[in-house]
């Protein structure tokens, strides 16, 4: 660690709540899938912000839209109509192919809270039923909110945060039967991750997922689908249900919206929309001018580079390029999983040491499950990083597999 690094750490350590395990880089600037730390050291960015910078850092399109509008309009309150957020809604809803409405929030977290309130008042008060249950699976991750703490199947996350709102039940992922035991009439609907990303980057079954969804159908519970991770492209389709013979009710999108400015969305149809009346659900800052202006235009260059579909191809050889590491090294890799450019390394052994080592040859990559080396690079990444990391990779597992 520098001087500057080491200034950096301490004057944080002063004036922020310690909320995150910081990893050991100070990063100052940023391009492309390239990160730069404060002593000008280059990073390959594997991570992307998790899964937020879909186009690369610091990409030039955005930040001349980002500069014409600021200079236009940045914030009114959304009592007022703006153009631009229905710009935006009209280019995004387009790429679902089943959706006609939208609201716009802030984060991930935000969107899938709305969406749980969404479910609940269609049900309570379009439908007339007394249903307010939301059911949800075991390792997954729904946000930070206390409402999708609770929604979020995994107890660490909610260590200290108790009484948990009431109102959610979490079943075992995989087990069709726990799930059939769950769902009553008074579910208002399941939500799922067709990946799990922090759930170790976890791909539901296509036969999994048709069930569930059929389940929803015959129980009329409605099935919300969380795309915080896996939509705007990232899994090789714009967005993960696409992959998927299922038609969800709402899904919920954030991350890479805006690539990197604090967006989300909820997407519905019309009849599941009518849960919402004016005054029900609102937010300060969602859909602000500034920021609907620079999501359109992510939407429209993901669609003029067709990179959903780079995605899936780049994601494809890279998942098969680090398979061939894991048999150069016998032993150390157990599973290479995922879908485009969502990968998980799964490895036999617990990975720090591997993760901290890769972090200091300069491999931005994050680890999550204690086991799974997690890559969620920008959808432009050149594939010559993706080389670059396989023969680092390999030589790391040949020095600490046990």
């Amino acid at each position: 660690m520098s001087v500057k690094f080491d200034q950096i750490k301490a004057r944080e350590e002063a004036l922020l709540c310690r909320t995150y395990g910081r990893y050991p880089v100070a990063v100052a600037s940023g391009r492309g899938s390239r990160l730069y730390d404060l002593d000008g050291r280059e990073y390959i960015d594997l991570l992307a912000g998790i899964a937020v910078t879909n186009l690369g850092h610091c990409r030039e399109e955005l930040a001349e839209v980002m500069a014409a509008q600021a200079r236009k309009l940045v914030h009114v309150s959304n009592l007022f109509y703006q153009e631009e957020q229905l710009v935006l809604a009209e280019k995004l809803l387009a790429t679902t192919g089943i959706f006609s409405k939208a609201f716009f929030c802030n984060s991930g977290a935000e969107a899938n809270e709305g969406a749980i309130k969404l479910a609940r008042r269609y049900m309570q008060r379009v439908r007339g039923r007394d249903a307010g249950e939301i059911v949800t699976l075991t390792q997954a991750f729904h946000g930070r909110t206390l409402a999708t703490v609770a929604a979020t199947g995994q107890p660490k996350f909610q260590d200290g945060f108790s009484p948990m709102p009431q109102g959610f039940t979490q079943v075992e992922w995989g087990n069709l039967d726990a799930l059939k035991a769950a769902v009553n009439d008074k579910t208002a609907a399941v939500l799922i991750e067709l990946i799990q990303g922090e759930g170790g980057v976890r791909p539901m079954p296509p036969e999994y997922a048709e069930a569930i969804a059929k389940l929803c159908r015959e129980r009329g519970a409605l099935l919300i689908v969380d795309e915080v991770q896996t939509g705007m492209g990232r899994t090789g389709k714009f967005w993960c249900f696409q992959h998927y013979n299922i038609t969800p009710d709402i899904i919920t999108s954030s991350k890479a919206l805006a690539n990197g400015l604090p967006m989300g969305a909820i997407m519905c149809n019309d009849e599941i929309a009518k849960g919402f009346v004016a005054g029900s659900h609102a937010t300060t800052f969602g859909g602000g001018a500034l920021l609907s202006a620079v999501a359109a235009k992510v939407v429209d260059i993901m669609n003029a580079e067709k990179l959903p579909q780079r995605a899936a191809e780049v994601g494809a050889r890279a998942m098969d390029r680090f398979r061939a590491v894991g048999e150069k090294v016998p032993g150390a890799i157990a599973e290479v999983r995922g879908k485009g450019l969502l990968i998980g390394i799964v490895l036999t052994f617990p990975g720090k040491d591997v993760w901290q080592e890769l972090i200091a040859r300069g491999f931005i990559c994050n680890l999550t499950q204690d086991v799974v080396i997690r890559l969620l690079p920008a959808l432009t990444i050149d594939e010559a990083d993706f080389e670059t990391f396989a023969v680092a990779l390999e030589e790391v597992l040949r020095k600490h597999k046990p």
